[in-house]
Order: C-alpha cells, then structure tokens, then sequence
C-alpha cells in the first residue's frame, strides 16, 4: 500500500512538516522521512526486504482533531508485498476509527478483530507497538501486541534501557493470564496499555524485529542486548542522525543484507505547545471528523 500525500522532508534536514489534524500517514512502502506533531519529532525509515516495493512492516502516524493526540504504530507482518496490502488497509482503518482516543486497549482489541478475521483466510498475524502521545500531560502511552520492546534514552542521566512494562505501569491482575499476543493469533486476546512521562529531549525507539534478528558478527543474532549496545554508542543529543546512523552500523554487521523487512520510528520529545487553530483548520477538522473529507 502507497503511502498517503504528504508533504516530507529528508531525514537530517529541518525543520519538518507539520501534520494536518485527523490526517493519517503512512503504508507499507519505502520510506525515509520525518514530520512533526504538537510535542513531538518523529522520524520514520521503512526498508523492505532486499529493495522490494511493498514490505511486511506497517507504518502510520496519525494526529486527532485536536493536535493533542498523537499516534504511531508499527505492525510487522508475516509475509512481503502485496498480500500485506488488506492488512495495511485494516489498520489504516482502524487508525482513522480510533484517532480521537487516547485509549490503546479499544485500538489494539478493534486491529487484532480484524486481523484474526483476515488470519482465517491468509494464515496471517503480525506483532504491533501502538504508541499515542498526549500532549496536555506529555506522556505516551503504550499497547504491545508480542512486539520488541521499544528503547528509551532517558535525557535525565543520558542513558538507553528497553521500556520494561511492569516498572511503568504494574499489573499483577495480568499474571498467569493470556494477554497481549500478535495480532490475529486468538480473536478475544486481552490487551493492556502502560503510561511514561517524557522529558524534553527524551528519545523512543520503535523497530521491527530485523534489527534484533541481525548477526552481531560473532555469528549470533544481535538481540536486545547488542542493540542496546549499539544505540548507546550513538550521539542522542542529535536526534536527526539517530536512525541513520543506527541503520547503517546493522548494515555493516549484515554486510547490507538483513534477513528481513527493516522499520525504526523514533520519537524526540520537544516539548512544543498546541498551535492555534484558525477557522479554516477548524472546519477542515470538522469535515474530516464528519467523514465529509478524506482522512
């Protein structure tokens, strides 16, 4: 599936493009580009595998009527090319449905529905980080459907660790139960979501498992660890080159050739305020919301 029409800017350049409220963007195309929400820089890179149109990694961003909510999500399916193309519709859709609410849990049940409707006739599901942004209490809040755990530099102390659920948000009426699988394995699969703060400056690091999965040069899968390792050698006070420059040090361990599909969405916290809406925007928000214009 294409990506939608918007305006884009290189990875290294500023500054980048405002999204529109209720627009949507994104697909399961190549693409290397960054645009800006209300608090937020996010830069997203999607390489399928071995320079293939269409890959198996779903991307879309999204921003609500009110620039207050931001959404990102990331599903990495099992499968390339067009017959990814239905599923990237489905979350599409329900991007579009689900673009006012903060709540992930409504989002990721909806997705993994659908998915499992799709599942009965392709064999299909997929792993999904869904992240949405909400600007007033700057926080992000987190849903993780069997998904590599997203990295945090925390610019506090100036450090990177993997997000670890249980210290943001503790749920122990979750233990012993089934809950949080990929989308499309069981229809009535549970889901939590977890909140986290973020400071100016504060960086998050959404990938899809190709990154996880590339040699470390010693013969063995990088794994969570050795990218930790890697991303920690990065300069994060330059949030622009990140991706880049994190792309390229798996591609050298890989020889430039991963295994699979390659996508990084990476968040930068700015801290920027809600811009003022003109009546123009306002009603194009309207119309969007009324279905009376495209999203």
């Amino acid at each position: 599936m294409a990506a939608l029409p918007i305006q884009r800017r290189a990875l290294e350049t500023t500054p980048a493009p405002v999204m529109q409220c209720m627009e949507i963007w994104g697909g399961n195309d190549e693409v290397n580009s960054a645009i800006s929400n209300p608090g937020l820089d996010i830069w997203v890179s999607s390489r399928p595998h071995r320079g293939d149109k269409l890959g198996g990694d779903i991307h879309y961003v999204s921003m609500c009527a009110s620039g207050r909510i931001s959404r990102v999500a990331l599903a990495d399916v099992a499968g390339h090319g067009d017959e990814v193309a239905e599923l990237a519709t489905s979350l599409r859709k329900q991007m579009r449905r689900h673009i006012n609410t903060i709540d992930q849990t409504r989002f990721a049940k909806a997705l993994n529905r659908e998915f499992a409707e799709l599942s009965e006739r392709s064999g299909k599901f997929a792993t999904a980080l869904l992240a949405a942004y909400f600007s007033p209490s700057q926080h992000v809040v987190f849903c993780n459907a069997g998904h590599p755990r997203p990295l945090h530099y925390r610019v506090e102390n100036r450090t990177w660790s993997a997000l670890d659920e249980a210290k943001c948000h503790p749920d122990p009426e979750r233990a012993g139960k089934i809950a949080n699988l990929p989308l499309g394995v069981i229809a009535e699969t549970e889901y939590s979501q977890f909140a986290m703060p973020l400071d100016y400056g504060d960086l998050v690091l959404i990938y899809s498992d190709a990154l996880i999965e590339a040699p470390d040069g010693e013969g063995d899968m990088l794994g969570e660890a050795g990218l930790l390792d890697l991303v920690r050698e990065l300069d994060a006070s330059r949030p622009e080159t990140v991706v880049k420059e994190l792309l390229s040090r798996i591609d050298q361990l890989a020889d430039g050739d991963l295994e699979d599909d390659a996508t990084i969405i990476m968040l930068h916290h700015n801290s920027s305020p809600l811009p003022k809406q003109s009546m123009g925007l306002m009603m194009r928000s309207a119309a969007r919301m009324l279905g009376l214009a495209p999203v």
